[in-house]
């Protein structure tokens, strides 16, 4: 049974050494106990399933204080949702995220760079989560290829996240202040205390040698798109080449604009359609002597 649904047995009330002898000699009973006395809890949903641990290259985040202890795995759950949602409604230009299949405490995403030194760049990265979220530590980003940055780091391609958010703070951070932090890094370079010295070096010494290397970092990051992803993840976000069997239809849809209220207003009243007929309170009604209403 689930550790945060199960009741302890420890909390039941302990007889006394002398109600212990007493017993020994002779039977006693005890009142009935009222049945408005009970307190139980409700029992397990059908295919609950906890959330997982991811398997992550950096070690897990454990709370300090204790407290992930009183959330339990259905709350965490509902909170990684609730951020999910707040992801949606910024809609960040050129970010997309999408939770792991396996771990909602990890997500896959990809950056897209569309002016300035990282033009045309596409960035493929996983963000884990603490397990003990929200409180703890920030979440971390890494990206699939060490990209040629100062706040990345050229062996792990771990983006430094610490700086932005050196302090956690539960409903005040979220993850889709991450996001947004890991785009604004390729627009606005910060060399101070780097995770990549050769790249903040070059930045401020040599600025024609470091667009030469980021260059080639983002030819080196495009030509590996199509790599299958290296967790084996339905959710995983993954590229292929252009086949028009199968995106032309997408790309139709997504090209179309979409109409709008007033244009379909237009059209039910030109029709002849109202949503009351005059002299009448039936709703949808037709005239049928007239065909344009007012």
């Amino acid at each position: 049974m689930n550790p945060f649904w199960s009741m302890s047995t420890s909390s039941a009330r302990k007889k006394s050494d002398s109600e212990e002898r007493g017993l020994s000699g002779e039977q006693k009973t005890s009142p009935p106990r009222s049945s408005s006395a009970k307190k139980q809890l409700p029992s397990i949903p059908k295919n609950a399933v906890p959330v997982t641990k991811p398997i992550s290259p950096v070690t897990s985040t454990q709370s300090t204080n204790g407290t992930h202890a009183s959330y339990g795995p259905f709350y965490l759950e509902y909170s990684l949702l609730a951020e999910f949602t707040l992801v949606v409604k910024q809609k960040l230009p050129g970010v997309y995220v999408q939770p792991s299949y396996g771990s909602a405490l990890m997500w896959f995403g990809v950056i897209f760079i569309r002016h300035g030194l990282y033009q045309d760049g596409v960035f493929k990265f996983t963000i884990y989560i603490p397990d003990n979220y929200p409180d703890g530590d920030c979440p971390r980003l890494m990206f699939d290829m060490p990209v040629f940055h100062p706040l990345v780091d050229p062996t792990t391609g771990e983006l430094d996240v610490k700086r932005a958010f050196t302090k956690w703070r539960r409903n005040h951070n979220h993850i889709w202040q991450v996001l947004m932090y890991a785009r604004r890094v390729f627009y606005k370079i910060d060399t101070v205390n780097p995770l990549n010295p050769e790249a903040a070096v070059l930045y401020e010494k040599d600025i024609h040698l470091f667009k030469s290397k980021v260059v080639d970092s983002v030819k080196l990051c495009n030509s590996r798109l199509f790599d299958q992803p290296k967790m084996d993840d339905p959710y995983a976000i993954s590229f292929s080449p252009w086949n028009p069997a199968i995106h032309e239809e997408a790309r139709e849809k997504m090209l179309t604009p979409k109409r709008k209220p007033d244009d379909q207003n237009k059209s039910v009243h030109m029709a002849g359609l109202s949503w009351v007929k005059p002299g009448s309170t039936q709703p949808f009604s037709k005239d049928e002597n007239n065909t344009v209403q007012t």
